[in-house]
């Protein structure tokens, strides 16, 4: 099969995603794609954009069989402006996240255009894909909610036509071989995510912060893409951890990334939001032990005999801090996690063992499996 994929926000997860697969496939990729900035922008015009490419490459003889967009997608406008013979191939809209229960940065009330641009290209999709059950139906709730405030004429019962369309196809990764014997040394922590808001990186300094004040010895590398508006607590923290880095900043070659995650003892999640967690699972791929919040999408994508939950969810008996009663926040059980596994870090053979298994627990997001998967998937659609 030949498919046109349509990506209007090409980086982080998005960009992952199409590359991964399409470099995999045993199908043929006709990828359009945009920059990974001015998103709002990207969700107005894509349409329109994608459709005149579209047109100028049916004009220059390419045919498809079959359509894959993002969730910053307007679809049904796409189909609306592209050639009919475009237009009428089947397609899939793969949703990484959402505007309607993505976290809000600011005290203004939400832009609910975007909402109803995700709610129009699912409905215009012959296939809704969704990375994890834990975004289909957050995602599938608030759009009954936010359908079910209009004052008349409401499409809510369409949510249903959405709901028989909609499956779990989540991304895939590159699983690393076991390690050897872990080197000597302090506990080495990870973190990996966009230098963003909604992936809580104040919560994560703090917790360092604390770790420093108890005096807990203990490396750190922070990975992800940064942006234009950088929270202060990266530079905080840059100039506070100095002596304690070892990575700062993005790596954009993916073996060198690689590389990095595999040095690491465990990756950190303080996010707000969740819908999968690609870099989490990237990392854990690799050996590293995931250190999560107990909630958002994490409980099914993570086996819970491998991460360590902070919040409600039990763990490990020699991972929790019983002389500590009541209720406490979350930096304040992350904080306790990582102290209890600071405590094993010479213990070689522990982490070995939780190594292998912190590999073993992804290996059905490997990408030898996820792309036959997948392909099939759209074979099936077409």
């Amino acid at each position: 099969m030949r498919i046109l994929a349509l990506n209007p926000y090409h980086g982080g997860s998005h960009k992952a995603l199409i590359d991964g697969w399409r470099s995999r496939s045993r199908h043929e990729f006709e990828t359009l794609t945009l920059p990974a900035h001015h998103w709002k922008w990207r969700m107005r015009h894509a349409g329109i954009t994608f459709a005149r490419h579209a047109g100028a490459l049916h004009n220059e003889g390419e045919r498809f069989d079959a359509v894959f967009c993002t969730d910053m997608m307007n679809l049904a406008e796409f189909r609306g402006l592209a050639p009919r013979e475009i237009a009428a191939l089947p397609s899939v809209a793969y949703f990484h996240e959402n505007q309607l229960t993505y976290p809000d940065a600011t005290a203004s009330e939400r832009d609910h255009h975007f909402a109803m641009t995700n709610f129009v290209t699912a409905l215009a999709a012959d296939a809704v894909w969704f990375n994890s059950d834990y975004h289909r139906a957050e995602l599938l709730d608030a759009m009954r909610e936010f359908l079910g405030r209009m004052p008349d004429h409401s499409p809510y019962t369409l949510l249903g036509t959405i709901a028989e369309r909609s499956s779990i196809q989540p991304p895939g990764v590159e699983c690393g071989r076991p390690r050897g014997e872990r080197p000597p040394g302090p506990l080495r922590i990870l973190w990996a995510a966009r230098w963003e808001h909604d992936k809580g990186p104040d919560r994560f300094f703090a917790a360092l912060n604390r770790l420093v004040e108890r005096g807990v010895d203990f490396r750190v590398s922070v990975l992800g893409e940064s942006f234009a508006a950088i929270p202060d607590c990266f530079g905080d923290a840059r100039y506070r951890l100095a002596d304690r880095i070892d990575h700062w900043g993005y790596i954009d070659n993916r073996s060198a990334f690689r590389n990095v995650l595999r040095q690491a003892d465990v990756v950190v999640s303080t996010a707000l939001h969740e819908f999968f967690g690609i870099s989490v699972v990237e990392a854990t791929a690799q050996g590293c032990v995931p250190v999560v919040p107990d909630r958002l999408a994490y409980p099914e994508v993570l086996d819970p005999d491998v991460a360590v939950f902070y919040g409600s969810r039990e763990t490990d008996a020699d991972l929790r801090d019983e002389s500590v009663a009541g209720d406490i926040d979350e930096t304040e059980a992350l904080t306790i996690r990582l102290n209890a596994l600071a405590t094993r870090a010479e213990d070689a053979a522990w982490w070995s063992k939780k190594s292998a298994a912190a590999i073993r627990s992804v290996e059905r997001f490997d990408w030898t499996r996820r792309v036959d998967e997948m392909d099939d998937a759209l074979e099936q659609l077409k």
